[in-house]
């Protein structure tokens, strides 16, 4: 793999940030398609990112490949991809953390901190807002909204990565972009979510008729 010539900090803040997110939504498909981006050439990071080159090992592409096919089918079955969302909980901000720390600068502690942090945080918002939705999409006793949401985020998540990686000058616009959906999916599943429980209760204790 060529070296490329290094990229400025506000790019270096969009990759490690729109990686984080993302991996909130699928944290074993954005390490297997990066590290197969980056085995094959097609993603020629910049000297930079030099550290991410482990995703790149046979290893971590076959566990990464593994959690990533039982991912793709669990998260299409209604009610088991809100049991993996939950045993995810603490995985996916895990993943998305380390992978801020692998992109920013080796050589500032204080940043590699600050990575660590807002990593972490951003791929937890991306996994609450992830798991808000399903859960509200879950209420339709119909399976095929569930299988058509999720193969959404599968292609999402897949596209936006890599443009995130292909045009890091935009990176921090798609941070934006993904960051502002995530935090409309929660504050939308938590209205339907209120309106739902608002509509049990009163199919449970209808109010008594006014004589």
């Amino acid at each position: 793999m060529d070296a490329q010539p290094a990229i400025g900090v506000i790019e270096i803040i969009g990759i490690a940030t729109s990686a984080s997110l993302l991996a909130g939504w699928r944290l074993y498909l954005v390490i297997l398609v990066t590290g197969i981006a980056m085995r094959t050439g097609m993603v020629p990071l910049p000297e930079h990112l030099e550290s991410l080159q482990i995703l790149a090992n046979p290893w971590v592409l076959g566990v990464a490949g593994v959690g990533a096919f039982c991912e793709f089918f669990a998260d299409k079955i209604m009610w088991l991809d809100t049991v993996w969302d939950t045993v995810h909980t603490l995985v996916r901000p895990i993943g998305g953390a380390l992978l801020t720390l692998a992109i920013v600068d080796p050589g500032d502690p204080a940043t590699q901190v600050i990575a660590l942090l807002l990593g972490g945080s951003g791929a937890l918002l991306a996994h609450g807002g992830k798991a808000s939705a399903r859960a509200v999409v879950n209420t339709s006793p119909e399976p095929f909204s569930n299988v058509a949401v999720s193969a959404a985020e599968d292609v999402a998540t897949v596209g936006l990565l890599w443009l995130a990686y292909e045009y890091p000058v935009a990176a921090a616009g798609i941070a934006v972009v993904v960051l502002g959906l995530c935090l409309w999916l929660l504050v939308l599943a938590r209205r339907l979510l209120k309106r739902l429980f608002w509509r049990t209760g009163e199919a449970t204790h209808p109010h008594p008729p006014v004589v």
